[in-house]
């Protein structure tokens, strides 16, 4: 191919290399000049035109990339129409893309002006998405170059389409005694629109407590009522071999192939096999509809490919999904210039005191005050500044309650939806310099500067301790004290719960200290309770 700029008489039949604009005059780069073209670009005042020459033995870039195309497709990838020296292939069907990277870097190899980019390996695609395109870079490629591209492909397929299957999968889910029902539910729902995007069903979901015993014989239950699969979603992380998720499926006589996965989010993936079929142990992240690491075991599976430990070990390279609260960027690590840590103060005060049955109990009196005041003093007391209360249900006079006091009242107006709106109305006010947030409940009078100050000395993300529990005889109790790394998947809480599932979703970044002090277990919400503690008082 020919390629240069000549007089307005040496090119007709000639291809523009560039695009041109002039009295009326709008040639788009390719265009083929004729007579009739070079007769207007002459009345125009142009005298020159930079264009492309097809030589004997050049091939049109349509035309190489149409040969090209059609050598590409294969069952489920269809080849479309060139244009401009590209064709694009597209998907027939949902499924998986395979690709064979040795084979595509050896096509690229054969000429810089054929070009074949691809998505990567094992992405899922759906019915008409583009899954590659071809194209011929300038305006014709030699036939020989042409013809050593094709016969790349005669070799072996690059690309492999393989559909999603349909199956069936059965969901077990473990709880705690302090495990909301609204987060199980919420962990059902988006697991059964994970599985149906796969062209699944969800043919049951069963809970049971958080105990080896109790969840083994669940798992016996469900593969005596059959499925292809089996998912298991904690109450806490896995965190070993041993914890309870695996050796309830080795109780049952399944078989743990491999533990932990290089992708965030999901590093804590178990891959395990019964009768079988597959057994997953599934990460905290399952709960969020993102995509994260199972997605990639789930996909793999939905295409009946078989996923073992070196699959498993391949998926480090492009891992890293995304900044995830449990590893967080170095600047949540520390606080700046290594001062000490900056730790706000959230007190959630806006709820409706429904099951005090009449009043609202953030006003009822005790020793002479507010019950919301005893613990707003007790914050302004310690180390954690700022102190922010979210109001909502009768907010003027729990705003006079707290008269005179500094700190900063930040109003919820959706507060009737729940605890986690309150939850994320606070977390909007906080300012970027804030290192973590002391999650407060309004109606725990009895709590301490002293504890709350324990609380924020043993707060050391980088340590590894972005999650701080008081905990009273090994029971776990409130305020808790939350890293700015987990602040988004806090605010993606929905429903009348908090933040207290994230206990079990980053049980390696949390840290309890023990206070010996049942003030951290008490919170005054019915009748009965606050008499016993006005008489306690007495």
């Amino acid at each position: 191919m020919q390629f240069g700029t000549l007089p307005l008489a040496e090119a007709e039949g000639a291809v523009l290399a560039h695009g041109l604009r002039a009295s009326g005059i709008d040639f788009r780069k390719g265009h083929r000049l004729s007579a009739g073209d070079l007769a207007r670009l002459a009345a125009a005042g142009i005298g020159r035109v930079t264009v492309a020459r097809l030589e004997p033995g050049d091939v049109s870039e349509d035309e190489a990339a149409a040969r090209l195309g059609a050598a590409l497709a294969a069952p489920g990838i269809r080849a479309g129409t060139a244009a401009t020296g590209r064709v694009n292939l597209h998907a027939e069907a949902a499924g998986l893309l395979e690709v064979d990277r040795a084979l595509v870097d050896r096509f690229n190899r054969v000429e810089e002006a054929i070009t074949l980019a691809t998505l990567a390996p094992f992405s899922r695609v759906a019915s008409r998405d583009m899954v590659a395109t071809v194209k011929i870079i300038p305006f014709a490629v030699a036939e020989g170059a042409l013809e050593r591209a094709l016969a790349v492909l005669r070799r072996g397929t690059p690309l492999r389409l393989i559909p999603f299957r349909p199956f069936g999968a059965r969901l077990l889910q473990t709880r705690q005694p302090w495990t909301a029902e609204k987060l199980l539910d919420k962990t059902l729902r988006v697991t059964r629109d994970r599985i149906h995007r796969l062209g699944g069903e969800l043919l049951s979901e069963n809970r049971c407590p958080h105990e080896a015993e109790a969840l083994a014989a669940a798992i016996a239950a469900a593969f005596r009522q059959g499925c292809d699969m089996l998912l298991i979603a904690g109450a806490s992380a896995i965190t070993d071999r041993r914890d309870v998720v695996p050796a309830a499926i080795v109780a049952t006589g399944g078989r743990l192939r491999h533990f932990g996965m290089p992708v965030d989010p999901g590093n804590l993936l178990l891959l395990a096999e019964l009768d079988g079929r597959p057994v997953l142990g599934l990460p905290g992240c399952c709960r969020s509809p993102k995509r994260n690491g199972l997605d990639w075991v789930l996909e793999r599976l939905a295409a009946g490919l078989e996923v073992g430990p070196e699959d498993i070990v391949r998926m480090g390279v492009g891992g890293l999904l995304a900044e995830i609260p449990d590893r967080p960027q170095p600047r949540e690590l520390r606080p700046r210039g290594g001062a000490e840590p900056k730790v706000a103060a959230l007190v959630l005060a806006a709820g409706r005191s429904r099951r005090m049955r009449g009043p609202n109990k953030l006003l009822l009196d005790i020793g002479g005050k507010p019950m919301v005041r005893h613990l707003v003093e007790a914050l302004l007391a310690s180390r954690a500044r700022p102190v922010l209360v979210v109001t909502g249900h009768e907010r003027e006079k729990l705003a006079a309650a707290l008269a005179h006091l500094p700190v900063r009242l930040v109003p919820n107006p959706r507060y009737e939806e729940g605890l986690s709106s309150s939850l994320r109305t606070g977390l909007e006010a906080l300012g970027e310099e804030i290192d973590g947030v002391l999650v407060c409940l309004a109606d725990m009078p009895r709590i301490t500067a002293p504890l709350i100050d324990r609380l924020i000395e043993a707060f050391d993300p980088a340590a590894g301790r972005a999650i701080v529990v008081p905990t009273c005889d090994g029971k776990r109790g409130n305020p808790v004290l939350f890293g700015r790394a987990f602040f988004e998947a806090m605010r993606e809480i929905e429903g009348d719960v908090g933040a207290r599932h994230l206990l079990g979703t980053f049980a390696d970044r949390l840290v309890e200290v023990e206070t010996g002090d049942p003030a951290v277990l008490l919170d005054l919400d019915t009748p009965e309770t606050f008499r016993a503690e006005t008489e306690r008082r007495r």
